[in-house]
């Protein structure tokens, strides 16, 4: 078995004292020039690799920064981690990547193993932060840690979205365009409080602008059983003309479902959707949709727990209300068979509210 080169091998090749070694390294006190060269080489000749567990022990940090989202499968998640790696690499540390798959105990158990591995910062997108195991308990230890996606709580700093109000500007956007009956279409909201947030404003913004209240149709991630959860939400509610979907993944398999039943989008159905994924500009009709800005949200994250992992001052908070915008498509339109009144606006339908909650496939997860 050969033998482990160690740090005493690389100072006796490079004639120095391991203290000289350790702080070449480790790239902390001063050392000449000359002498950093030496040390170089020789770890280089010898095949050295500086063990990040000693390291640790030397300095009482991994260098590595903890990062839990509920999927990669939704690439607006892929995004806000690109954003965070590279951010976080050029800091120097390195990123530990986990995924809860929307699971409050997947969610917090990976959260424990983060810290069991003494990461020295989390960056975190949580189920739901009133109810998280796993917030409760980076508390306890300390840990600096910033929320992604999730909003800001009293005691945590988020990058993120402001889901209220950028759901109800798709309120506002549907009346525009004269629909009164719309639909929200999420998953679940036990394991999204990003949905319900979009949700409530949602049908602030419908009751804001005259509006029913929208169907909400609730999509747990069992089963791909789409189609006949919309059927029954549009032969339920004739007068529906708009659907709102909590993500553009939804969105994209409410406009498939939708031709499946033989509705044409937009004439029969408007979509909108959440995230502006590229993807939505690719298809036929384009995506209407809210376009947020993932990669920023990362960079941010990382920002704020490398300022507290530094002592410096902490980077200014994203205006979240400028974080986002509408992005038109051909996918809303004018409903085909708008009643008008007297003076020309779409009439008004009487408010209704019935909730649907049944199941799809876990690609359409926000």
């Amino acid at each position: 078995m050969a033998r482990t080169i160690t740090i005493k091998d690389v100072a006796l090749r490079a004639n120095c004292g391991v203290a000289t070694v350790s702080r070449v390294l480790n790239n902390r006190g001063s050392t000449s020039p000359e002498a950093r060269q030496r040390v170089w080489d020789a770890a280089t000749e010898l095949g050295f690799e500086f063990s990040d567990i000693g390291r640790a022990l030397q300095s009482s940090t991994t260098r590595t920064i903890g990062c839990v989202v509920p999927s990669l499968a939704n690439p607006v998640f892929a995004v806000a981690v690109q954003g965070l790696q590279e951010k976080v690499q050029q800091a120097g540390y390195q990123l530990l990547l986990t995924c809860s798959n929307y699971n409050p105990e997947l969610e917090t158990a990976a959260i424990r193993t983060l810290l069991a591995k003494q990461v020295d910062g989390l960056v975190l997108t949580v189920c739901d932060t009133g109810n998280s195991e796993g917030l409760r308990i980076i508390g306890q230890r300390g840990v600096p840690c910033c929320l992604m996606f999730n909003q800001p709580t009293k005691d945590l700093a988020a990058c993120s979205v402001n889901n209220f109000a950028a759901a109800r500007s798709v309120a506002q956007e549907f009346a525009g365009y004269g629909h009164m009956d719309t639909g929200f279409l999420a998953l679940r909201f036990s394991s999204s409080d990003r949905s319900r947030q979009r949700f409530e404003g949602f049908v602030s913004g419908c009751r804001d602008f005259g509006m029913a209240d929208p169907v909400l149709l609730e999509i747990d991630e069992d089963s791909g059983n789409l189609s006949a959860l919309l059927h029954h939400m549009l032969t339920a509610n004739s007068r529906l003309s708009a659907i709102f979907a909590s993500n553009d993944f939804l969105a994209l398999a409410a406009i498939r479902t939708a031709r499946e039943l033989g509705r044409n989008v937009p004439d029969d159905l408007s979509i909108v959707g959440f995230d502006g994924l590229e993807i939505g500009t690719m298809t036929e009709p384009s995506l209407a949709t809210i376009v947020t800005r993932p990669k920023l949200m990362g960079r941010g994250a990382a920002e704020v727990v490398l300022s507290a992992l530094t002592g410096d001052p902490p980077p200014d908070p994203l205006d979240q209300n400028l974080s986002f915008n509408f992005r038109k498509g051909g996918s809303l339109a004018a409903p085909r068979n708008a009643e008008k009144n007297d003076d020309g606006k779409v009439a008004a339908s009487p408010p209704s509210s019935p909730t649907l909650s049944k199941s799809c496939d876990d690609k359409t997860k926000d």
